[in-house]
C-alpha cells in the first residue's frame, strides 16, 4: 500500500522489481507491521513527510536475490 499524501487513502500498488545492485540484497516480503509511526506519518502528525510513501518498516521476508560482491547471505 503507498500513501501519496495527509489523508489520502491508501492504494494497492505494485511496483516493479529491481535487480539488486552491488553489495545488495532484495527480499520477498512475506510480512510487514505497521506501527503507529507509521499512522503518525500518513496522519501528517510528524514533519516534513515526503510522499508517496510505503508505510510499514518492520518487515519479514526472504533473500530472493543478492547482488555481486554480497558475502555471508545467500538466496533462501
Amino acid at each position: 500500500m503507498i500513501s501519496t499524501g495527509i489523508g489520502a487513502a491508501l492504494q494497492w500498488t505494485e511496483p516493479p522489481d529491481r535487480l539488486p545492485g552491488p553489495g545488495q540484497v532484495r527480499g520477498a516480503i512475506v510480512a510487514c507491521g505497521v506501527c503507529r509511526t507509521d499512522l503518525h506519518v500518513v496522519d501528517g502528525e510528524l514533519p516534513d513527510p515526503r510522499f508517496p510513501i510505503i508505510p510499514g518498516h518492520e518487515i519479514v521476508g526472504r533473500i530472493d536475490a543478492v547482488g555481486s560482491g554480497v558475502t555471508g547471505l545467500e538466496v533462501g
